[in-house]
């Protein structure tokens, strides 16, 4: 297993080798070409520091008076659902079970500690048509990633808040940039040719399931291996990456790339995520993790418009529908 050491990558490298582990670089020490030729261009994850200060602490108190009444779609995991064996599960990521409510309640229900034991999860959500969007480190983030050449979003900002919570292994078909705003996470990262090795939920268990489960997700527990029922993983674990982010700092994860993203003690983490698209366009149509998502995708057509029917003809129509994007 490689660990991250810190003091083992101040500055930008020499040469773009493969490394042994994950860069940590000053945005200071690295150039727009720096990061495409040995970044973007090779499909290698990085973590970039000093992006922008933080003229407030996003902590739970400036988030509540920024967002105060304003309804966010919460994930409801529960922790339960980790003491399981993976195959079993019916619903993960943002398929699983949701609840609109209030960021003014979701705030008291991390204060009181029920967010925490029900494993009850703020996640991406945008921050379009907030007042967090047009905040200074916002602007400032935006400015440093685009001297970079992150120019061309594929989404819009994203929200994630919780505590003590676990995204789990997973992989996107966009680039992505994962921003620390307050409180630090661990991530755990392999790189797109381990997929076989992490046990991917097949792409035909989307005729079943829908959205709600997710070929991109793995069966197994990184933290947990269980080498008896999955062996290959035994081989993933050679080319583990564990890193820390901390605020300030964002990740650069390219598509493809493997990634569970947990959130350190239980206090509340607030962190902010961007996708982009892929840089240069043929590493996108050579990932064959892209191609798997689409398939999955299409396998899902028929439940997902079985779930929009019956919201259509629901009484809580707009809940429903909501849910329903939030899965797209």
């Amino acid at each position: 297993m490689t660990l991250y050491d810190p003091s083992l990558s101040a500055q930008p490298p020499e040469a773009c080798s493969a490394q042994p582990t994950i860069d940590r670089i000053s945005c200071s020490n690295l150039t727009a070409n720096q990061f495409a030729n040995c970044y973007r261009k090779l499909g290698v994850p990085v973590i970039l520091t000093d992006l922008f200060n933080l003229n407030a602490d996003w902590d739970l108190d400036y988030l509540t008076q920024q967002l105060g009444d304003r309804e966010f779609l919460l994930r409801y995991y529960g922790r339960a659902r980790y003491e399981q064996d993976k195959r079993d599960w019916t619903s993960i990521g943002s398929g699983v079970q949701t609840q609109s409510q209030p960021f003014r309640t979701y705030a008291e229900l991390i204060r009181s500690g029920e967010a925490y034991q029900q494993d009850i999860y703020l996640g991406k959500c945008s921050l379009q048509a907030t007042p967090l969007a047009e905040s200074e480190p916002i602007a400032d983030l935006t400015a440093q990633l685009a001297e970079l050449g992150l120019q061309q979003p594929a989404s819009s900002l994203n929200l994630w808040i919780g505590s003590g919570h676990t995204e789990c292994l997973h992989y996107d078909v966009m680039d992505g940039t994962l921003i620390q705003l307050h409180g630090s996470k661990q991530v755990t990262l392999f790189p797109p040719s381990q997929t076989a090795n992490l046990y991917p939920y097949p792409f035909y268990a989307h005729l079943r399931h829908g959205l709600k489960l997710r070929s991109w997700f793995s069966r197994v527990y990184p933290n947990r291996p269980d080498l008896q029922a999955f062996p290959k993983l035994r081989a993933a674990l050679k080319h583990r990456h564990d890193v820390t982010l901390n605020p300030g700092e964002a990740l650069y994860i390219p598509a493809g790339w493997w990634h569970e993203v947990t959130a350190i003690g239980e206090d509340m983490v607030c962190s902010v995520n961007r996708f982009w698209r892929v840089y240069p366009t043929w590493r996108a149509w050579f990932l064959g993790n892209r191609w798997r998502v689409y398939l999955g995708t299409v396998c899902a057509i028929p439940k997902t418009l079985l779930q929009l029917g019956l919201a259509l003809l629901s009484r809580n129509r707009q809940q429903k529908l909501k849910e329903i994007r939030q899965m797209l």
